[in-house]
């Protein structure tokens, strides 16, 4: 059995508009540490990160903590949203969760994210079975990996959109199945 700890990262500054490099707030950072104290017993034995910079700031107090390197996984990154038109992000997004193919101009639907993401975490599976693994991500991202083992979609996204940071523990049997699945935890923030 393979253990992999998703987790959402910590609150973000909405401020920055570079989806790559935007931080953590203060908050998020102070939060970050909840995180570590959560999983820094837990037998993790890999630390695997989208390369944006609050995913990677969300797990640097875990990878502190252990002495764990932090593995970067450019597949695991964001979803790119493209140039949408609009006044409500909220209704784009439920455009995307209606037609999973749908995407703005330059963007990627959810149908590519979920493949792309899925497919790093086969590999991941792969490469690390039987071992312990905290994995941070983001959002969107976490939202398509979950909805590809279950209905997720669009009312799970929403109920997590304020979740930051969010920890689900997912135990994956040696063919990729997943055995169990429990949220360990949920700090609620305002998405901003």
């Amino acid at each position: 059995m393979t253990t992999v700890y998703f987790i959402r990262h910590a609150q973000s500054d909405r401020f920055h508009h570079d989806d790559r490099t935007r931080p953590l707030t203060a908050e998020g950072l102070s939060d970050t540490h909840k995180v570590s104290e959560l999983l820094k017993n837990a037998g993790i034995q890999h630390i695997i990160s989208s390369p944006y910079k609050r995913t990677v700031q969300t797990v640097q107090s875990l990878s502190d903590e252990t002495g764990i390197e932090i593995e970067m996984c450019e597949m695991l990154r964001e979803r790119n949203a493209g140039v949408w038109h609009g006044d409500n992000f909220i209704d784009f997004i439920r455009q995307q969760w209606e037609d999973r193919n749908y995407h703005a101009e330059g963007g990627e639907s959810l149908s590519q994210v979920q493949e792309r993401c899925i497919g790093a975490l086969n590999e991941i599976l792969d490469r690390y079975k039987g071992q312990t693994i905290a994995l941070s991500t983001h959002g969107t991202a976490l939202s398509v990996m979950l909805d590809h083992y279950s209905d997720f979609g669009f009312r799970g996204f929403m109920r997590i959109i304020d979740f930051m940071p969010y920890v689900v523990k997912i135990v994956f049997s040696e063919d990729k199945k997943p055995l169990s699945s429990e949220e360990v935890l949920v700090i609620k923030k305002e998405y901003k």
